[in-house]
């Protein structure tokens, strides 16, 4: 059975414009990321949004529930700005779906060529197979339980509460 894959966009996909120096969407960069790391896990994405985490609110949390309840694969990773990340994840994490989720997102865009997004995503594809059913953030090759979490802003990264 293959992975499910569900983009929301985030820094995982941002892009730099040259020319006035700001970050934007154009299309995800998910079959190009997987292609460089050699992927070979059968996967299907769909790209449920666009958008900085920082713009997401209930509604756009919502569509991603609603979207991992409604498809058929039982094993599903999702690409997202960490900025909110644990609060779709508890989104997730209430709504006690029977599936493996796991979050994953980028400090750097992948475009950048420094992204840590390609390690991210290896890791979220591994956790992903071999993790029991729940809700799991996945960043710089740790995972963590959804409800036992937090993006650390002092110091760039995700830690555990306790």
């Amino acid at each position: 059975m293959s992975i499910r894959i569900f983009v929301t966009g985030g820094t995982f996909d941002k892009e730099y414009n040259e020319i006035d120096g700001k970050l934007y969407f154009k299309d995800s960069h998910i079959n190009e990321l997987l292609q460089l790391g050699r992927c070979k896990v059968p996967y299907v994405h769909t790209t449920l949004m666009m958008i900085d985490s920082l713009d997401m609110g209930d509604p756009e949390r919502q569509t991603i529930a609603d979207n991992c309840r409604r498809c058929s694969e039982d094993k599903i990773i999702i690409t997202h700005g960490t900025d909110t990340m644990v609060d779709t994840a508890k989104t997730l994490g209430d709504a006690k779906l029977p599936k493996t989720i796991v979050m994953t997102g980028a400090m750097i865009p992948f475009k950048f060529g420094s992204s840590d997004g390609l390690f991210n995503m290896g890791c979220a594809l591994g956790f992903v197979q071999s993790l029991p059913h729940g809700v799991y953030i996945a960043m710089n090759g740790r995972v963590f339980n959804w409800d036992n979490v937090r993006k650390n802003r002092k110091l760039g990264e995700f830690e555990e509460l306790s």
